[in-house]
C-alpha cells in the first residue's frame, strides 16, 4: 500500500510539473491587466493535486471474541455438547425434527411452554424468529421467558 501510494505520489508531481509553466516561462500578469471572468474561471477548475487526508473517526467498535445478540426477546445459549439441539414442530418428543441447532448459538425466544419430560423438565421455548420448539435442557436462557 505505501508503495502504491509513493508511486501515485510520483505520478502527481510529474504530471503537475508537465501542465504547470516554470516561472521563467510565463511572465506575471499584473492583477489589474486579468479580466474578471478568467479570475472566476481559475476558482472553478479543478486541482491537479489530491485533496488532503481528512482524519476519519470510527464509530463502531468490533468486538472479534464475543457474539453479541440485539433483540427484544430473551436469549437462549444451545448447551449440547457433542450433537445438535432438535428444533420440534411443537413442544415435546412426539413432534417431529424440523430444524437443528448447534452447540454455542444465540437463539431468540418468543415464550415458554409445558411440554413432554426431557431429562428433568417439562418446560419447552418457543422460538422467536423461526417455527419451532427447543426443550429447556438444553438452553441456558438470560433473562425471563414468558409464558405462552
Amino acid at each position: 500500500m505505501i508503495r502504491r501510494t509513493l508511486t501515485g505520489g510520483l505520478l502527481a508531481t510529474v504530471a503537475m510539473l508537465a501542465l504547470v509553466p516554470t516561472a521563467a516561462d510565463a511572465a506575471p500578469a499584473a492583477p489589474a491587466a486579468r479580466p474578471a471572468a478568467a479570475v472566476a474561471e481559475q476558482h472553478l477548475l479543478p486541482s491537479p493535486l489530491p485533496a488532503p487526508a481528512r482524519h476519519v473517526r470510527h464509530w463502531r467498535h468490533v468486538n472479534h471474541h464475543a457474539t453479541h445478540y440485539r433483540s427484544s426477546h430473551p436469549v437462549g445459549r444451545v448447551t449440547t455438547h457433542r450433537s445438535p439441539l432438535n428444533v420440534r414442530s411443537g413442544p415435546g418428543t412426539g413432534y417431529r425434527v424440523i430444524g437443528v441447532r448447534h452447540s454455542g448459538r444465540l437463539l431468540a425466544l418468543k415464550c415458554r411452554t409445558y411440554g413432554s419430560w426431557v431429562r428433568g423438565t417439562h418446560q419447552w421455548y418457543r422460538l422467536a424468529h423461526v417455527r419451532g420448539y427447543v426443550s429447556a435442557r438444553y438452553l441456558r436462557v438470560r433473562g425471563a421467558v414468558p409464558w405462552c
